[in-house]
């Protein structure tokens, strides 16, 4: 559901793209979660891929212990690793989210930028909130199906 509000937040502000694009990467078959159809920033197609990651975790927890975010951060990095190949041709944009909510830095700032280009289109200022409280109903809308499938 991330990826499609993604997808869709790049379409509001006028540029298209295109989810789960196949043969970015020919040698392994691995693929991004999305891919703007015209260039983006700097004459070339961004590509993106998101990722939410449970900071509760056992695997995760002496890393969530030294701050918020810090899971979203490592979550984001090994993205970045996985994509390494993309970078020359496409810029890439890891997105990392920790269900407690927090967003790793570079996603927070690139979001808040497609939140401001979703403005210039609708000319409403509001719509970097907007996206972000989208994104965090999505996140809500996560956490109460996987609390619910565990208890049961």
């Amino acid at each position: 559901m991330l990826n499609d509000l993604i997808a869709r937040a790049f379409v509001a502000a006028g540029v298209p793209a295109a989810k789960e694009p196949v043969g970015l990467v020919p040698q392994d078959g691995k693929r991004p979660d999305g891919l703007t159809l015209i260039p983006f920033e700097g004459g070339r197609s961004l590509t993106w891929a998101v990722t939410v990651v449970c900071s509760t975790a056992d695997s995760y927890i002496d890393l969530a212990v030294q701050g918020p975010g810090c899971v979203a951060e490592m979550a984001a990095s090994g993205k970045e690793a996985k994509y390494a190949t993309l970078r020359t041709h496409y810029d890439f944009q890891p997105i990392a989210v920790e269900t407690l909510g927090s967003i790793n830095e570079s996603a927070t700032f690139f979001l808040y930028d497609l939140g401001r280009r979703i403005s210039l289109v609708s000319e409403e200022d509001r719509e970097p909130q907007f996206l972000f409280q989208r994104l965090s109903v999505v996140i809500q809308r996560f956490n109460a199906v996987f609390l619910h499938n565990g208890f049961f």
